[in-house]
């Protein structure tokens, strides 16, 4: 989006799921989210066309299948460095096939929370404002949500993250002030937004 900061966030066409890769201005990726598992080629083939064989910060934002889906291919196919997920399991075959392919790697996810900065420096924030609870009644406000300023230009991303977990934003005193939202769930005309 943002070529002459160095910057760029790209929104994966992969329906009516999740999945956006972003290339830092430090020269780092991070993917948030991999759409279903029947997504995984094409996320890996658009990656492989920008020539990347690395991300450094992966987002599974919570365990649904429209988020983490296509991440077990991608954590085997790709060098991954830091994995981020909430504290929230599923006993779904999805998501015990991304804890497969994470063991297989020697890999451990790092609990994302509100307060966290996944990357802070370099002119550039990279930080998780979401979610601030560990008992939700709701999976969706399990997601990692998380804020990017880069300079004049700032995105914030929901996953599913729905009225509870926006609330707790607002009460946190976050600024949730952004040029670019990706509201939570996927637009539903039945949830609150920031």
């Amino acid at each position: 989006i943002d070529k002459a900061h160095n910057l760029k966030v790209h929104f994966l066409d992969v329906g009516q799921r999740d999945s956006i890769f972003i290339q830092l201005p430090n020269g780092t990726t991070s993917l948030i989210d991999g759409g279903n598992r029947w997504d995984a080629e094409f996320i890996a083939d658009y990656l492989r066309m920008h020539e990347i064989q690395r991300i450094d910060y992966l987002i599974a934002t919570h365990p649904h299948a429209d988020h983490i889906g296509g991440l077990p291919q991608i954590i085997k196919d790709f060098d991954i460095g830091q994995i981020y997920m909430p504290k929230k399991a599923a006993t779904t075959r999805v998501f015990e096939s991304l804890v497969t392919e994470m063991k297989n790697k020697g890999l451990k996810a790092i609990e994302g929370k509100g307060g966290m900065d996944i990357v802070d420096g370099d002119g550039f924030n990279f930080s998780i404002i979401a979610p601030n609870s560990t008992d939700y009644k709701e999976t969706n406000d399990y997601s990692i949500v998380t804020k990017l300023t880069y300079k004049d230009i700032s995105f914030i991303f929901t996953g599913d993250a729905e009225k509870c977990s926006e609330n707790e934003m607002l009460a946190k005193g976050y600024d949730l002030s952004a040029d670019i939202l990706k509201v939570g769930h996927h637009g539903s005309v039945y949830l609150s937004y920031i």
